[in-house]
């Protein structure tokens, strides 16, 4: 911006005041502030937008280079998974076809299968509350475990009575 110094301000001011005169100066100073303020808010605006444009276009490029990085992810997972699952198939099949040929010579045993599994009902404990917090978690930090009333809490707090108030 341009550079005004004291000096040339109080210039611009004595010869505005000398051309304008003392009456219509506020009115005009006023209105030049305004114009002014105007001015810098439009520059502003500008400078934001312009500013958001650069952001969303660095946002697209960013987007576009983490689809791209996130399809190459994605195909060299589907290869791996290829190349493991007919490496698998290939070995499967060679294992069965081991197992075929030894099968053949000993056709007097039969296939084996697992035994079906036997069904156990959950042991339940209905007798005995579980909290989610142990109890001795709960003792050592001072949480309250019964409700007690507020008289209570008074009486359980309060110095020992004594006896005999006079002293000898």
């Amino acid at each position: 911006m341009i550079d005004f110094g004291f000096d040339k301000i109080a210039l611009i001011g004595a010869v505005a005041l000398i051309v304008i005169g003392p009456e219509k100066l506020p009115r005009v100073a006023r209105t030049v502030g305004h114009l002014v303020g105007k001015a810098q808010r439009y520059v502003a605006d500008v400078k934001a937008e312009v500013n958001r444009s650069i952001e969303l276009e660095e946002l697209q490029k960013m987007k576009s280079q983490f689809e791209t990085a996130a399809n190459d992810v994605s195909n060299s997972v589907r290869q791996e998974i290829h190349s493991a699952s007919t490496e698998l198939e290939k070995t499967w099949s060679e294992a069965a076809d081991g197992l075929n040929g030894s099968a053949g010579a000993s056709s007097s045993s039969a296939e084996w299968s697992p035994p079906p599994p036997v069904y156990q009902p959950p042991r339940k404990h209905w007798r005995v509350k579980r909290g989610a917090v142990p109890r001795w978690y709960k003792q050592r930090n001072g949480v309250r475990q019964h409700a007690q009333s507020g008289a209570a809490r008074v009486a359980r707090f309060r110095p020992p009575h004594s006896g005999s108030s006079s002293s000898t």
